[in-house]
């Protein structure tokens, strides 16, 4: 595509190919046209994800999708018209798995992804990208939509940052969408190292899970 990604760019692609595959095996745990057709698109070697992930970690990451996906959709249930913003976006394509036809939805991430985004699912009136560092808490002026709800979304993001980060982001989150809820996920510490190990396999390995939660009352 004519776009240099780093490591942890690069990971974009593993979920984008576990919801594809998942859609044609198990269409009624998790049903993602739009990943199958980026999946057959887009020139990536996407049989090292194939060969070198088990069989459980492609699983957890379509049931991460279900589940990111179930909690947008009982949000906007109560609040049609709220803006969600999926943090970290990479190639995800949760809007067209649960639009309403009113919500806004907003893509953020970094400038060579959001590049990459634009060549291969265009902006429409309803959806926005945003090329920024989710740090960069100066992407929250870029949100119009806010007086309906917001909604905030981050997979496999926040993993990849130190701890007192993550704790710093959500403080700022809290300042600036005072009312808004957020939904993520997070790794036991067993869990992070089994990540990563995979994620040297498949040649990313830059890309580590530093932030690990055994005890979710913690956060």
């Amino acid at each position: 595509m004519g776009i240099e990604l780093t490591d942890v760019e690069e990971t974009l692609f593993i979920p984008l190919w576990c919801r594809a595959q998942a859609s044609k095996k198990y269409p009624t745990l998790l049903y993602d046209p739009k990943a199958v057709e980026l999946v057959e698109t887009i020139d990536y070697n996407f049989s090292s994800i194939a060969e070198k992930f088990d069989t459980l970690y492609k699983l957890s990451s379509v049931v991460r999708a279900k589940h990111l996906d179930d909690q947008t959709r009982e949000y906007i249930a109560e609040h049609p018209r709220a803006s969600v913003i999926n943090l970290g976006a990479g190639l995800d394509t949760g809007f067209y798995r649960v639009d309403n036809g009113l919500i806004q939805w907003y893509d953020l991430d970094l400038p060579n992804v959001v590049a990459l985004r634009q060549q291969l699912i265009p902006e429409t009136r309803r959806t926005h990208y945003i090329a920024k560092s989710l740090f960069d808490m100066s992407w929250c002026n870029e949100l119009k939509h806010t007086n309906d709800g917001v909604f905030i979304v981050s997979a496999a993001v926040l993993m990849y940052f130190e701890e007192t980060q993550v704790r710093q982001f959500f403080s700022s989150l809290a300042d600036e969408f005072p009312g808004a809820e957020v939904v993520f996920n997070t790794y036991t510490a067993l869990e992070a190292s089994r990540i990563n190990e995979a994620l040297r396999r498949i040649g990313v390995g830059g890309a580590t899970v530093t932030w690990a939660l055994d005890d979710v009352t913690k956060i």
